[in-house]
């Protein structure tokens, strides 16, 4: 069914599931959402099933015509919400009707990109598995790209609506500082830079550059020394892998990274620090943290664990 006309499509707004898989070996990505943990709970609160396509949205959210009833949730930044002009909170099932007019207003108070799910999930064709869009490739989502003012966003009609809204509750809603600490584990290549180039990278706070996107995070900061500037001929690449280009300067591969390439890895960042980066914006601080590898397993399954195990509470 028809769910929203695109008044204002925000800048940079699409749709996104956990992304595709096994498709690596033929150069492409696994796109997806950026920020698991948000997009879990946005599906959460409207009954959805874990990958159940949404929208994604990034530091200027869109302004939507409700074209027939629905329930909706927003997880993730924490944007101003306006339902016909009045404020609604996110966090929480929002019930909305035909002709209901719903907009995220200005940026975001914190965060980067927040998540809009809809009861049933958004309905666009299966591409390769996955209903996610890459941008770069013009596939997946919505006719490969983000929105425009004109498009109409189709839903899959749910066997029923949810008789209860469900809220997150407070001390479980997550808050978005200007400043992230991101675990790491070293490596793969960490024996092509200098105890020097290590301590460098473990010591700076580096700051997010605006040529950050969905493919990578470009930080700006100390430079950090490697041993030669030999590159590898290629080498897989994944989410999270650290790289080090020419300039010393790191460069965080995020969800639409390209699947191979020759600047020596230096660490690779935990899954749950990669949802957690997701949320910086443009001129916000990172500082990385060395764990084991022993650690970094506990955090994924914790990570898990709570995605599977949300408090989320039932309201009349």
């Amino acid at each position: 069914m028809d769910l929203f006309r695109v008044t204002k499509p925000g800048l940079f707004t699409t749709v996104q599931d956990l992304g595709r898989y096994g498709f690596q070996k033929f150069g492409v990505p696994f796109s997806g959402v950026m920020d698991k943990y948000a997009f879990a709970y946005a599906n959460l609160l409207v009954g959805n099933q874990k990958n159940d396509s949404c929208l994604e949205i990034t530091l200027l959210g869109p302004e939507l015509e409700v074209l027939n009833k629905a329930q909706i949730a927003v997880a993730g930044a924490d944007f101003s919400l306006s339902l016909n002009g009045n404020f609604v909170p996110t966090g929480q099932t929002i019930n909305v009707e035909k002709g209901d007019a719903f907009a995220f207003i200005g940026s975001p108070r914190s965060g980067c990109r927040a998540y809009l799910a809809v009861r049933g999930g958004i309905d666009v064709p299966l591409v390769l598995g996955s209903r996610s869009t890459y941008v770069r490739g013009c596939f997946g989502g919505y006719a490969g790209r983000r929105l425009r003012a004109g498009d109409l966003i189709r839903a899959f009609a749910p066997e029923q609506f949810l008789k209860n809204k469900r809220i997150i509750p407070p001390e479980l809603i997550s808050r978005y500082e200007q400043e992230f600490t991101v675990h790491v584990i070293l490596g793969p290549q960490e024996d092509m830079f200098t105890t020097e180039g290590i301590e460098t990278f473990l010591s700076t706070t580096y700051t997010v550059t605006t040529e950050s996107d969905r493919m990578g995070y470009r930080l700006d900061g100390a430079s950090i020394e490697r041993k030669s500037m030999a590159e590898l001929v290629t080498d897989s690449l994944m989410q999270g892998s650290v790289q080090v280009p020419g300039n010393g300067k790191p460069l965080v591969l995020m969800a639409d990274a390209q699947t191979s390439g020759g600047y020596p890895k230096i660490a690779t960042v935990t899954t749950p620090g990669v949802s957690r980066l997701a949320q910086a914006r443009p001129n916000d601080k990172v500082h990385f943290t060395k764990i084991s590898l022993i650690q970094a397993h506990a955090q994924y399954i914790e990570f898990y664990r709570v995605l599977t195990q949300f408090g989320i509470k039932a309201s009349s």
